[in-house]
């Protein structure tokens, strides 16, 4: 029986996840089962498990983890251009943008190589972006015009959240009726969305009110997990608009189909948001995204990611 039959992911025993070093008792359903197909995906390589140091100095392995030599290597990453793409963005980051270089280089589970292994080839190649997004997006995207990484308009700026809320990536475009546009992206790979909340700020009340994104702008479940940080991209994305950088946009949540907290947090998020909202509110399976770059023309980077991130069956075969 497969993933596909039962329409779920499996259990995975504790005796199985500890032989492969991916143990850890606080993940859920889907983070367990991603951490494991990580730690096999790193097998397949050839690569090391990493280690993590404890407070008390101890060493312990990581399953879905590469040891540093790999990671000098790019292992992380689908190509040696995404790699070599990954340190130019660090590089040109942004004033205040955050990059967790080593979490980035090491982690197999973090969501920044998903960022980058996704949409850096299309950064890479314009005009695979503009086939890709033509078809997330028809009747919205005409051409895709620039990719930014860990993007936000001037971080703390009071004329948008006054904060350091920012994108996992915005994509600008010319839109189909020949304003400028984008589309703003979060993605979520293995979260469960249950981070504290940012602390509230006046301008987050001023915002919500203004922007004309929510049916109830005061409600108290915007302002709490899971909902919290949807909420402040959804008011950034909405600011950009009222600032004059862009004519339209649309704010999008990327998540892998399996990942049930994201995915409800992702419907109850949609239903805070107004008939008439300035930007619209758009979410979409990372399979789904994956899928529409192979049948954009990219069909060997969406086999490996697929493969990386998509493809349980291994996982199936330990039970």
């Amino acid at each position: 029986m497969s993933v596909a039959e039962y329409g779920r992911l499996p259990f995975i025993p504790e005796r199985t996840l500890r032989k492969h070093f991916v143990h850890e008792p606080t993940d859920n359903r889907f983070r367990a089962a991603a951490r494991m197909r990580q730690a096999l995906w790193r097998q397949q390589h050839g690569w090391k498990a990493g280690y993590q140091k404890s407070p008390d100095g101890a060493r312990r392995k990581i399953g879905n983890c590469v040891e540093t030599a790999a990671a000098r290597e790019g292992a992380n990453f689908i190509s040696a251009d995404v790699a070599q793409l990954v340190r130019r963005e660090i590089a040109f980051r942004e004033d205040g943008a955050l990059f967790d270089e080593r979490r980035l280089a090491t982690n197999l589970l973090s969501s920044s190589p998903v960022v980058f292994n996704t949409f850096g080839p299309l950064k890479l190649d314009p005009k695979l972006a503009t086939r890709v997004f033509r078809r997330l997006f028809p009747g919205f995207v005409h051409t895709v015009t620039g990719i930014l990484f860990e993007h936000a308009p001037d971080r703390g700026n009071p004329a948008y959240t006054a904060d350091f809320t920012a994108f996992d990536l915005l994509v600008q475009c010319r839109t189909t009726s020949g304003q400028r546009g984008f589309i703003a992206i979060e993605v979520k790979f293995t979260e469960a969305l249950t981070e504290s909340p940012a602390r509230l700020r006046p301008r987050y009340d001023e915002l919500s009110a203004s922007s004309g994104c929510f049916k109830t702008p005061e409600n108290p479940i915007l302002r709490t997990a899971p909902l919290q940080q949807f909420w402040r991209q959804e008011m950034l994305a909405a600011a950009l608009v009222q600032n004059g950088l862009y004519a339209v946009g649309r704010f999008a949540v990327v998540a892998p189909q399996f990942n049930n907290q994201v995915q409800d947090a992702i419907a109850i998020f949609r239903e805070q948001i107004a008939d008439t909202a300035p930007v619209a509110f758009d979410a979409m399976s990372l399979e789904s995204v994956v899928e529409t770059i192979g049948k954009a023309g990219a069909r060997k980077i969406a086999s490996a990611l697929h493969d990386r991130y998509c493809d349980f069956t291994t996982i199936t075969h330990l039970i």
